[in-house]
């Protein structure tokens, strides 16, 4: 099943001391949203594979992929620009935290949406 409720707690951890934030199923997981702005997803993939994608900004891409450990998001056949992923074993809670934070800091630029 493609949603892990062990990396959408792990999320949640990292997210709860914000205001604003909302979830939904989507993408083959759970996305987190600040203010209805996406901010991150989880999901077991196929494969087996637990990731976390981030959605970092196009401003932030280039910057967050000189990460090792991250990679490009590829949805069926289009690259979501904006977003990368990080397989859950390169993502222990301190790096989660520092994604989630980035995350949040494109979120927080953006209008609300209802």
């Amino acid at each position: 099943m493609p949603v892990d409720e062990n990396l959408n707690t792990r999320v949640r951890d990292a997210l709860a001391a914000h205001a604003g934030i909302s979830e939904k199923r989507m993408m083959g997981g759970q996305c987190f949203f600040l203010n209805g702005n996406m901010l991150c997803g989880a999901r077991r993939h196929k494969d087996g594979v637990g990731r976390f994608m981030f959605r970092v900004g196009k401003a932030n891409e280039s910057m967050a992929l000189k990460d090792p450990m991250a990679k490009e998001v590829i949805h069926g056949t289009r690259k979501l620009g904006g977003f990368v992923h990080v397989e859950e074993g390169d993502c222990d809670d301190p790096a989660l935290r520092r994604w989630v934070e980035l995350c949040l800091e494109h979120a927080a630029a953006l209008a609300a949406k209802d």
